[in-house]
């Protein structure tokens, strides 16, 4: 199959195809905010893609607009899931929806607790709290899909069964509302692990089932908020397979000013990398008929992705390849801690320092180039490094897009669009005006 050639920085661009090049497709990008990492990176990648599929993680709308055009000539199909405005989605998203079996089960309420509590990595939080949560999740998930007779659950009745427990203090532990529904269920087999998992929380002394169920509380009405719930409830749901199997691109529209949405993309990426890993593993040859490529926005503002590390090790076995945009090595540290951090790290062979004022960060690419410290925190605005496994490092600026043909074709286009749309609406405006001094005249006479 046909590989795509990416452009890192001016004059420097490389193969995907692995086997010609002998190393993997990840790229770490390093650089402060407002450094032109969309401009220089994430753009050029959008504009070299011809035979790789995509997921896109955007906070700005203009990407979405811009290139959809672009991937349509190219025949890709073009997907839209928007958590920011979910009405505008061509997708849904629904984490349940690729749940099959009992560890699927675990794997997502993991994901969903991991949301919170990936964020104290460092910390020396007791555990406890989390496994407990965990296991309450995971009754009311495997509940849900078992007494589901008629169209499938989603995670919103999953959320609506949590949202409706009571309890109360008996002398075995508690008492809730929902014990002989748990009851009815345990002979079948997802009953019975919803079972297994609810008598953790049951036989729990009062004050341990309140704090476990407030755990539990806390990170969900965090993630899930009535959008979310809205949108997991839609039709149209995100295919995982065909996102390595068909000519793809997937814009995943987040907030830049919602922690809760960032949080709730990383547990999208935690299904994304699993199904994918597990249709790989499906076919003859264990990989993806198509690569598929995923570009990380801001990727160490959200929550952990579970099993993040162990993937990246081994994404390249099975066509998979990440770009994750990042402020600071420091921000690794804190989200996945330090020895995660360093596989992260380590299992990118193209790395991209476009400057910033982190001292972990600038203490890192002095020792790996060699030079004072000082000539690394105060390195040109628009100058860059670019690090790639067995090759010394080079020294440029970053990409110029702007001179880029066709940049300018579909930027001009785009502009266009969003003066017709402003016309339009100034239009619509007009006629809102002329309706209501007609109105007011009407009255007046």
């Amino acid at each position: 199959m046909r590989s795509d050639n990416r452009i890192v920085g001016e004059n420097v661009t490389f193969s995907t195809n692995c086997k010609e090049t002998g190393l993997n497709n990840n790229v770490l990008v390093y650089g402060t905010s407002g450094c032109g990492k969309t401009m220089s990176v994430a753009e050029p990648l959008l504009l070299q893609t011809f035979n790789t599929n995509l997921v896109v993680t955007v906070t700005k709308r203009r990407l979405v607009k811009k290139y959809t055009p672009l991937f349509k000539k190219r025949c890709y199909k073009v997907l839209d899931l928007n958590f920011t405005n979910p009405d505008e989605s061509t997708v849904s998203f629904d984490p349940l929806e690729y749940v099959r079996t009992l560890s699927d089960m675990s794997f997502l309420a993991k994901s969903i607790v991991g949301i919170t509590y990936g964020k104290n990595t460092n910390s020396t939080a007791d555990p406890y709290w989390e496994q407990c949560a965990v296991s309450l999740l995971t009754a009311e998930i495997a509940l849900c899909l078992a007494k589901s007779d008629g169209p499938r659950a989603t995670l919103a009745d999953v959320l609506e069964l949590h949202d409706s427990i009571t309890f109360s203090e008996s002398c075995d532990g508690i008492s809730t509302n929902k014990d002989d529904l748990f009851e009815k269920y345990k002979n079948t087999k997802r009953g019975a692990h919803a079972y297994n998992c609810w008598k953790t929380f049951k036989q729990a002394p009062f004050r341990t089932a309140s704090c476990i169920f407030s755990t539990l509380n806390t990170i969900l009405d965090t993630v899930f908020t009535q959008d979310i719930r809205k949108m997991m409830k839609l039709d149209k749901k995100l295919d995982f397979t065909k996102l390595g199997s068909e000519k793809t691109v997937l814009f995943v529209t987040t907030s830049a000013v919602n922690p809760a949405l960032n949080s709730f993309i990383n547990m999208f990426y935690a299904q994304l990398f699993k199904q994918l890993f597990e249709y790989a593993e499906k076919l003859p040859d264990g990989m993806l008929p198509i690569p598929v490529h995923v570009l990380c926005d801001d990727f160490a503002t959200g929550g952990q992705i579970l099993n993040f590390p162990e993937y990246i090790s081994i994404f390249r076995e099975k066509q998979i390849s990440v770009t994750l945009l990042l402020q600071s090595e420091s921000q690794l540290d804190a989200m996945y801690g330090y020895s995660n951090a360093i596989t992260i790290i380590n299992n990118c062979d193209t790395c991209l320092y476009m400057g910033g004022m982190d001292l972990k960060t600038g203490r890192s690419m002095s020792e790996r180039l060699n030079l004072p410290l000082e000539d690394i925190l105060y390195m040109p605005v628009g100058k860059m490094f670019v690090f790639r496994r067995g090759q010394k490092p080079i020294y440029t600026s970053r990409y110029d897009i702007e001179k880029n043909r066709l940049y300018q074709s579909i930027t001009a286009q785009y502009n266009k669009t969003v003066e017709a749309e402003k016309e339009e609406e100034r239009k619509k405006e007009e006629e809102k005006e002329h309706k209501r001094a007609e109105k007011t005249m009407k009255k007046a006479s």
